[in-house]
């Protein structure tokens, strides 16, 4: 299919929600005879479908329907599968041994007449939010530098920049201040409730709305204008499937009758309402503590997203609500206080608010339970002890007469 491209339209934060996918997914095929269709990372997890299929439906969707994406932290290793690789810009994560990048930093794009530069950084935040594990032997590097360093090498090439930033739409505003040669940021990570657009000085920062309920519009302006932008959200009524996603959209089908696999009846404390996620994580670490023999235990509330219940909890529930698949270890603190207090504060800025059993940790404690998450993050990994998966302890607590 020729195309000439007159625009662009940027997703994020999708985490596989695929509920009621089909409106973007139709939307984003109508959309590219005239637009780059672009995503600001962490397509990956976050619900059900993602840990029935692996991933397998997001790979089938990024390589049929879009032209360039960010990393994001959620799902990092798929990024470097071939398929997606090709796909994929970031100017500012490299390899730890040899400072190489580990993506292209950069694609060319003619857009409106215009020769448009799209890159895409990683906030230090984002990127320290990878599992350990996934990100050994990478580095992250300060996303102005590496911005102004792609600048001066292309400058020559380029009529106008435009950034995948994964890094939180505060962080973008301080990424417009810092670098004024960027005409658009299409913003990722903060899962707020800002979504734009905002001016800094000639920088446009916008964000679509996550888990696939709309998008951003970026359009290049007429005779040498400024761009312009706006945040789309998407009706949920139906729309008609072209036939070329059809295969895309009958996997999606299959999961979905695969989640709605009974598991028990809900807690009457729990039916016909979402969870509040402080409440359920607190309940959930009160009952591990006392029904495990736990020292302590730490969770961090991010942990899970609480979805809407009714009298029945199905797999779907369950996996969208612990969608991380998180397991449960035993991790040794260390022997003075203060490393203690220190390794908590920053736990809790970093990883977001926390629940904690006891409510304040006593002087000498010495082991908790927590997520193989933070511990591989935080903690220094080495797990004395597996014990149980958190999805199990979450099933206890949303259904009636459950136990750890």
């Amino acid at each position: 299919m020729t195309r000439t491209l007159r625009r662009i339209v940027a997703t994020t934060d999708v985490h596989s929600a695929f509920d009621s996918v089909a409106p973007l997914l139709a939307h984003l095929h109508a959309a590219r005879s005239e637009a780059l269709v672009v995503d600001s990372g962490d397509f990956f997890e976050g619900s059900g479908y993602y840990r029935l299929g692996g991933g397998q439906v997001e790979r089938e969707i990024l390589t049929t329907l879009y032209d360039v994406i960010a990393p994001g932290n959620h799902g990092w290793p798929h990024y470097f599968e071939p398929s997606l690789h090709r796909l994929t810009v970031c100017a500012n994560v490299v390899d730890d041994a040899d400072g190489n990048a580990l993506f292209r930093r950069i694609h060319l794009a003619t857009i409106g007449g215009r020769r448009v530069a799209v890159t895409g950084v990683m906030g230090l935040q984002a990127f320290n939010a990878v599992p350990f594990a996934d990100r050994a032997g990478h580095r992250v590097t300060d996303p102005v530098r590496a911005l102004r360093e792609l600048m001066l090498a292309h400058h020559h090439e380029v009529d106008s920049w435009v950034l995948l930033s994964h890094s939180g739409f505060a962080e973008d505003l301080k990424i417009a201040e810092a670098c004024p040669f960027l005409d658009v940021i299409l913003a990722g990570h903060c899962h707020s409730d800002q979504y734009g657009p905002v001016r800094v000085g000639d920088t446009l920062v916008l964000k679509g709305h996550e888990l696939a309920v709309g998008f951003a519009l970026a359009d290049v302006g007429v005779e040498g204008g400024g761009w312009s932008g706006r945040s789309v959200l998407l009706a949920p009524a139906a729309a008609a499937s072209p036939p070329g996603l059809k295969p895309i959209l009958d996997e999606i089908e299959g999961l979905r009758q695969r989640l709605a696999a009974p598991i028990g009846p809900v807690a009457r404390a729990h039916r016909h309402r979402v969870p509040d996620r402080a409440e359920l994580v607190a309940e959930i670490v009160e009952r591990l503590h006392t029904g495990l023999g736990a020292e302590a235990v730490v969770l961090n509330e991010t942990a899970l997203r609480p979805v809407p219940l009714g009298t029945t909890l199905t797999r779907g529930d369950l996996l969208a609500t612990e969608p991380f698949d998180n397991q449960l270890v035993h991790v040794t603190l260390p022997d003075d206080q203060h490393q203690v207090d220190a390794l908590l504060e920053r736990l809790s800025t970093q990883a977001g608010p926390l629940a904690t059993a006891p409510a304040l940790l006593p002087p000498g404690t010495r082991s908790l339970l927590t997520t193989g998450y933070l511990a591989d993050a935080y903690f220094g990994g080495h797990p004395t002890q597996a014990a149980v998966p958190l999805g199990r302890a979450v099933q206890h607590v949303l259904t009636e007469g459950g136990r750890p």
